[in-house]
């Protein structure tokens, strides 16, 4: 069996990656009988504490934060970030674990944590979202309402910047019609099984060697 593959999922804030990847992994509950490539969204370790809803390792691992700073000492993470005063990481094990088992593995991480993944992951496979134009991205940054003038030009800001790592990404997706992304980030993903060095394994002797 071949070990699954991992992926990497990354775009600025308002570009809708957070409900692409949920809608993907919706439809594949509903494709249970049909031949497809398992795929599983990591959960992150947080020192943050849980939101209302939120299930401990099913949305996070919360963690306090001397157990976060000795997994980081130990090396345990693929990558970690500080986001304001909190601290979140990625277990490599855990990871490893999944892609030994045949499934695919989605970490939703920033450029910052895709650098750090791939000096131990060269073969994981990045996509950057991104929203059709600026004016979309903004409209969605200030669909919410409640913020002001200045917090929307700091999340515009912060989103330009994400914005300018593009190119360090292996697959484009343009978030405009919701349904599409979708479909394009399906495609990207069931594309990496299908390459030679995957389906060779597959192909019968016989076809091998024209018998």
């Amino acid at each position: 069996m071949n070990s699954g593959i991992l992926f990497i999922v990354s775009a600025p804030s308002g570009a809708g990656k957070t409900s692409l990847l949920k809608a993907l992994l919706e439809r594949q509950q509903g494709e249970i009988q049909r031949s497809v490539q398992k795929r599983v969204l990591s959960v992150s370790h947080t020192t943050r504490q849980p939101r209302p809803g939120e299930v401990n390792g099913e949305h996070y691992h919360f963690v306090q934060i001397d157990e976060f700073q000795r997994m980081e000492r130990e090396q345990a993470f693929l990558e970690s970030a500080q986001v304001f005063d909190n601290f979140y990481g990625t277990a490599e094990e855990s990871v490893r674990q999944q892609l030994e088992t045949g499934r695919d593995v989605i970490l939703e991480i920033d450029w910052q944590g895709a650098r750090q993944v791939r000096e131990r992951f060269a073969d994981a496979v990045s996509i950057f979202v991104v929203p059709p134009s600026i004016e979309a991205l903004r409209e969605r940054l200030s669909s919410r309402g409640q913020d002001s003038d200045e917090i929307i030009g700091r999340r515009m800001a912060d989103a330009m910047s994400e914005m300018s790592h593009y190119d360090e990404y292996d697959y484009i997706v343009i978030n405009d019609l919701f349904e599409q992304g979708v479909d394009d980030l399906d495609a990207v993903m069931r594309t990496q099984h299908l390459s030679l060095e995957r389906q060779q394994a597959s192909i019968p002797s016989q076809l091998k060697t024209g018998i």
